[in-house]
C-alpha cells in the first residue's frame, strides 16, 4: 500500500498544507490539498475520496478538482464518499450554485464530474483493490475516521479527533495509523474545547489499543506549534511515532 501525503498540516502556511492522504494514487482520504500539487495526469487517477468531516480545510480542494476536469471536457466522476451529515453540508454548502457551481449535476445529472454517495459506519465498502471502513469519532461536528485494508496490509486514519474510543477498537495491530495531535501540551483546554488532541492525550488515547499499530503518524499540528509538538511527540516514549511532512511517502 502506497501511501503519500499531499498535506498535513492543522492549518495553512507556506510549506504547510491542509490535510490529504493518497492512496495507490487514486484513493484519497480528506482533500484539503490536491490539485496544488498534484499533476493533471496525477488528479485524473483520483476517482475516490472519503472524507472525515466536513471543515473546510478537509474538503476545499474537491472544487478545484472539479473544475480541472471539466476544463478538459474529461467523462470522468470522482466519487465522494462520506457520513450522511457530512455529505449534506458538502451539497448544501459547496456545491450549491452559491459557493460553488453545483458540479454533482454537471454536465449533466446523469454524469457529473462529483458524485456524493453516503456510507453507513461500520459497514465495509469495496473500493478498486481496497476495503475501506468508516468509524465514528469525537469531533464538534459529525466525523469518522477510516480503516483501509488493501494486499493484506491496514491503515487507520482518525481525521481529527479529541478523546474518543470506536475506533481504536480498529487499530490493534494495523500496519499503520494516521492520527492528529493539533496543539501543544500547554494548550489542552482548547484542545478539549475543540475537540483535538495533544501530545500528552494521544499518550492516553494509545493505551486504550490492544496492540499498537507498526507505525504511528502524525496528523495536523498547528505550523506555529510544529518544533513544539516534534519535541513533546518525541517524550512520551512510545515506539515507532513519527512527526507527518508534506510530501512524503510510505510503503505500508
Amino acid at each position: 500500500m502506497k501511501l503519500r501525503i499531499l498535506g498535513c498540516a492543522g492549518a495553512e502556511f507556506p510549506d504547510f498544507r491542509p490535510p490529504a492522504f493518497l492512496i495507490d494514487d487514486q484513493l484519497l482520504l480528506d482533500a484539503g490539498t490536491i490539485s496544488a500539487v498534484l499533476s493533471e495526469e496525477e488528479q485524473w487517477n483520483i476517482r475516490s475520496i472519503f472524507i472525515t468531516h466536513s471543515h473546510l480545510d478537509h474538503i476545499r480542494a474537491i472544487p478545484a478538482l472539479a473544475d480541472n476536469i471539466i476544463l478538459r471536457n474529461m467523462q470522468h466522476t470522482v466519487t465522494v464518499f462520506s457520513a450522511d451529515e457530512v455529505i449534506s453540508a458538502i451539497q448544501q454548502h459547496m456545491f450549491n450554485d452559491i459557493i460553488w457551481p453545483d458540479f454533482t449535476r454537471i454536465p449533466s445529472p446523469e454524469n457529473p464530474v462529483i458524485a456524493l454517495t453516503t456510507i453507513t459506519p461500520y459497514r465495509d465498502y469495496a473500493v478498486h483493490e481496497h476495503m475501506v471502513q468508516a468509524i465514528p469519532v469525537n469531533h464538534t461536528v459529525p466525523a469518522v475516521g477510516y480503516r483501509v485494508q488493501s494486499g493484506g496490509r491496514t491503515l487507520v486514519y482518525s481525521g481529527d479527533t479529541g478523546p474518543t474510543v470506536e475506533i481504536w477498537k480498529f487499530c490493534s495491530g494495523a500496519d499503520a495509523l494516521i492520527v492528529e495531535v493539533s496543539f501543544p501540551n500547554c494548550m489542552e483546554h482548547l484542545a478539549r474545547i475543540t475537540r483535538h488532541l495533544t501530545s500528552s492525550m494521544l499518550k492516553t488515547e494509545l493505551s486504550k489499543i490492544n496492540v499498537l499499530p507498526s507505525r504511528i503518524l502524525i496528523t495536523h499540528p498547528k505550523p506555529q506549534y510544529y518544533d513544539d509538538i516534534q519535541r513533546e511527540i518525541n517524550e512520551i516514549g512510545v515506539h515507532g511515532v513519527e512527526l507527518l511532512c508534506d510530501g512524503s511517502v510510505y510503503d505500508i
